[in-house]
């Protein structure tokens, strides 16, 4: 069969971008490669799953259409695109035309306009034909051959809609009927004006009673009240509208048969265009293991406009002017096989008397690790490898048996505690805990070419082997060369061969050590050197003696726990059944809606997604609470069963059997804001807003009897950190006084006394006060708290009037962040905001939120490190036998020996008071008990 897909190109990037807006891919050159990244996956999901025979890429031109002749303000309020997505496009061309796919645009004519003229004649010649597409407008042109193809997106599988589906999802009888709705209802992102008052719903309604749009006008006199007048007045605006929403299957455009049909992509224009976009899984994913982003064709100075690309020889583009580009002769990847180098093997006595006695007279070196595994808590070393200088590195293999390996460790013991030794790594943090195990306390300053990456550029990835290639023009040996792919077969680093594992370990320690040479001065340039000396590298030390610590977990608690969860949620289940007179699937979003919306009517204007089944998000269903207690119950039913199997059925199985402890690890170099992150488990995230929820806390419990948790934990620390940084004199006052904040703030907006305030003057004040931190508008606070948007905004408006301070800090930062590009903590710490300049008000917008939010959240981040890293330093001056062993948000908690617990309060409400000086009055508040719950 002869398969057609013509992919609508504009839509499918857009869609790509805009899908990885709040984690953006960037090259190390600064090029935002989400939307290529994004159509390219696309892509190759279609090609694998679906097979087709033909294909085409379909775009629109900037030249003007019909529909711009006959209706002005066509399209007209439609945002610029993003800066970063007209960057992408011609790389896009690249990728399409790299594929030998034909990319398809005339002038005159929208990307729909030619998708629907081909799909025609495609259809007539015994095609099938997919028009691939996330556009509710291609629906008209759906037949017994003709299909709408909606990719993947947000974990969800894609969707086939043919003639059956489209009918049901609009609710019509005829798929032409479509044009008929889009008519009435209109389209504001295509500025199409529709019929004023008459939304889906409404015209699904009119067009199943008339039939189109021209029976609804000729029997206006049948309708009531305003629709009667809107139908009647608008009449001539709702049949442009019809106009403008209709496809022209009538495009100038060929079915070129021979010029659309599949063949192999080009090697020699993808692999160095995958090269320049740093695309090393994408690379491999069409090329093999053996493809390396620093195999790149040096095409030099070359521009191409909107639509010029290469094109592989035999292959051309229908309507595209196509501009050569000349290619440069391929440059050989640097690589262990064609770059000198020296890798020595120390396997003996002697050679490891020598190496220590040469590291013993370095002011620094760089080490690393080899083990058996990921985890630092359970796995064994199979090596150790060193550098001092590029070029050279040494490795030193132990043995399997426990005891021998511990005497080849025990002989760089010294060298790895001497403090007057400065140790370089890549993600040191692991190596540090793995030789914890082996009785080795690391000591000295550290330099982390991982945390280095962060502080330069903390949106992109900081793995060695990326920023070996990006920094270094250097492919490392992939360890997947050496003990296979991950997945249950992939082998051990025991198993690899002694030379093999000498050039794979001992490079590891000279590359990490090269980019060290390399970051150093670009620390400097970023105006990062106290934030990474003074914060991160020392925290790198606290966070090792937290994860290896680790925290005691109530086991047999949570396994009565998860059966009481268990009886709870049947209850629930059953009693979800009565109520909805019908056994169905909780769980299932499809079968609720329909349950909930159709069956119990709770909600006759019940949205709907993209694929056509009620939305049932926590959201919606939050809103619906009040109306119907059986929402209520299957809210509960939801956060139980996550409650259980995300936590309480979790927990148990990350018990490590060496320490009978939960190990978490600490991320430093994820959040751009400097926050810290965790996993396995993420402590973030352990539920602490419901009553079921804090239960799981309960379970966290010290070590023995004779140890007890302490909490402690800021309070307000943003709120404070606002006051401090915008200066503002009334919240300042307002901390200085030791007042309610939430209260002292109602009573200025509202302007009535303190003891005035009522809880719902109060709750709003609350509101406000986070709120404004994240950028709310007027129209996110009406929501969140369910007033009308003018008393919303009015209440942020009589804010601002009486925190001034707060104000001209948001408009101060703006400014700042537009003319600089980037914000920074109290600490100098920087968070880059790309898009902050950009014509596109959502993208800008998105920067702006950030820009006013980073200073505050990062400098709450700073705080709580320098903190810990004061905290351990005492306690470890004082020989205390407490131990620190979680951070979660603004909280640290102490597995503390009861008769240490006079001593080590005062240590820790000091040293979280004083890590940064302000003039807002810091608090903390401390608590203890026998469990974590308890002790919050």
């Amino acid at each position: 069969m002869k398969k057609l897909f013509l992919l609508d190109g504009m839509a499918l990037i857009y869609r790509a971008h805009f899908a990885l807006s709040k984690s953006p891919r960037f090259t190390s050159g600064g090029l935002n490669t989400s939307a290529v990244m994004g159509f390219t996956n696309t892509l190759l999901d279609v090609l694998k799953k679906e097979k087709p025979t033909h294909m085409a890429v379909v775009f629109d031109t900037d030249a003007p259409t019909e529909r711009h002749t006959e209706f002005a303000d066509y399209k007209g309020h439609r945002e610029a695109m993003p800066e970063d997505l007209s960057k992408a496009l011609p790389y896009i061309f690249k990728v399409v035309l790299g594929f030998n796919i034909p990319l398809i645009t005339s002038d005159g004519y929208e990307a729909d306009d030619i998708i629907g003229t081909l799909a025609k004649k495609a259809e007539k010649e015994g095609y099938q034909v997919y028009c691939m597409t996330p556009d509710k407008d291609f629906a008209q042109l759906v037949s017994d051959n003709i299909f709408i193809y909606k990719p993947a997106r947000m974990g969800n599988d894609m969707e086939i809609l043919g003639v059956k589906e489209v009918l049901a999802k609009w609710e019509i009888e005829k798929v032409e009927q479509v044009i008929d709705i889009l008519g009435l209802w209109g389209d504001a992102v295509d500025n199409i004006p529709g019929i004023p008052g008459i939304g889906e719903k409404t015209a699904k309604s009119l067009i199943k009673t008339y039939g189109s749009m021209e029976n609804i006008i000729a029997n206006s006199h049948e309708l009531k009240g305003k629709q009667r007048e809107n139908v009647e007045n608008f009449a001539e605006q709702g049949l442009l509208s019809k106009r403008l929403a209709t496809i022209n299957l009538n495009v100038p455009v060929e079915l070129d048969e021979a010029g659309l049909e599949m063949c192999a992509p080009s090697k020699e224009l993808l692999e160095p265009l995958f090269a320049e976009l740093e695309f090393r899984t994408l690379g491999r994913r069409v090329f093999g293991d053996d493809f390396s982003v620093t195999q790149i064709n040096a095409v030099g100075g070359t521009q191409i406009d909107m639509f010029g690309a290469p094109v592989a020889e035999g292959r051309t583009t229908m309507q595209v002017e196509v501009k050569d580009i000349a290619e440069a002769p391929q440059k050989p990847a640097k690589n262990i096989h064609n770059t000198e180098h020296t890798y020595h093997l120390v396997d003996t006595p002697e050679k490891r008397a020598e190496l220590i006695a040469l590291l013993s007279q370095q002011s620094s070196f760089c080490f690393d690790t080899e083990t058996t595994g990921t985890d630092a808590n359970n796995c064994d070393m199979v090596g150790l490898s060193f550098a001092i200088k590029p070029g050279e590195g040494w490795y030193v293999p132990v043995e399997a048996v426990r005891e021998d390996c511990q005497k080849v460790v025990d002989e760089f013991k010294a060298v790895l505690e001497n403090p007057a030794i400065a140790k370089i790594g890549q993600n040191v943090k692991y190596d540090v805990m793995v030789l914890k195990w082996y009785g080795v306390e690391v000591k000295g300053d550290i330099f982390d070419t991982m945390m280095a990456h962060y502080i330069i550029d903390p949106d992109t990835r900081h793995g060695m082997d990326v920023l070996s290639e990006n920094y270094l023009g250097y492919t490392p040996v992939s360890i997947t060369e050496l003990i296979g792919p991950k997945g249950k077969n992939q082998g051990s680093m025991r198993d690899v061969e002694l030379e093999k594992i000498k050039e794979y370990a001992a490079e590891d320690a000279d590359i990490t050590l090269q980019l060290k040479n390399v970051f150093e001065p670009k620390i400097k340039e970023a105006g990062g050197e106290k934030l990474i000396h003074e914060v991160e590298h020392p925290l790198i030390y606290v966070l090792a003696d937290m994860e290896y610590e680790g925290v005691r977990i109530d086991e047999g608690a949570l396994k009565e726990f998860s059966r009481t969860l268990e009886t709870d949620i049947i209850g629930l289940e059953k009693t979800v059944y009565e109520k909805a007179g019908v056994r169905f699937n909780i769980a299932s979003p499809k079968q609720l809606g329909e349950v909930l919306f159709e069956k119990l009517m709770l909600d006759p204007k019940a949205k709907k997604t993209k694929t056509g089944q009620y939305q049932t998000g926590e959201d919606v269903l939050m809103g619906l609470a009040n109306k119907s207690d059986i929402v209520r119950d299957i809210l509960d039913f939801r956060q139980l069963q996550k409650l259980k199997s995300t936590y309480v059925d979790a927990l148990p199985l990350m018990i490590n059997k060496k320490t009978g402890r939960v190990h978490t690890s600490y991320n430093q170099a994820v959040a751009a804001t400097g926050r810290l992150s965790s996993n396995n488990p993420n402590l973030q995230n352990i539920p602490i807003r419901t009553e079921r929820g804090r239960e799981v806390r309960k379970a966290f419990i010290p070590r023995d009897e004779n140890h007890i948790l302490v909490s402690a934990d800021y309070s307000q620390i943003e709120l404070r950190i606002i006051a401090e940084i915008s200066r503002d004199v009334n919240m300042r006052q307002a901390f200085i006084d030791n007042l309610d904040i939430h209260t002292a703030t109602a009573a200025n907006v509202y302007g009535v006394a303190l003891d005035e305030v009522d809880s719902t003057m109060r709750r709003n004040a609350k509101a406000v006060n986070f709120g404004i931190i994240y950028g709310q508008s007027a129209f996110g606070l009406s929501q969140s708290l369910g007033i009308p948007r003018k008393e919303a905004a009015d209440i942020i408006e009589q804010y601002f009037i009486q925190f001034p301070g707060i104000k001209n800090y948001m408009a101060d930062t703006m400014n700042f962040a537009r003319e600089n590009g980037y914000v920074t903590t109290l600490m100098g710490r920087r968070r880059y905001l790309r898009d902050i300049n950009s014509a596109n008000q959502t993208v800008r917008g998105f920067a702006e939120r950030n820009a006013i939010n980073a200073p505050i959240q990062g400098s709450a981040a700073d705080m709580i490190k320098i903190a810990m890293i004061n905290i351990q330093r005492e306690i470890k001056a004082q020989g205390l036998r407490s131990k620190m062993t979680m951070q979660v948000h603004d909280e640290l908690v102490f597995d503390v020996v009861r008769d240490e617990l006079a001593l080590i309060k005062p240590i820790i409400e000091h040293n979280m008071k004083t890590a940064i000086k302000t003039e807002v009055p810091i608090v903390v508040e401390i608590g203890t008990g026998e469990n974590w719950l308890e002790a919050h």
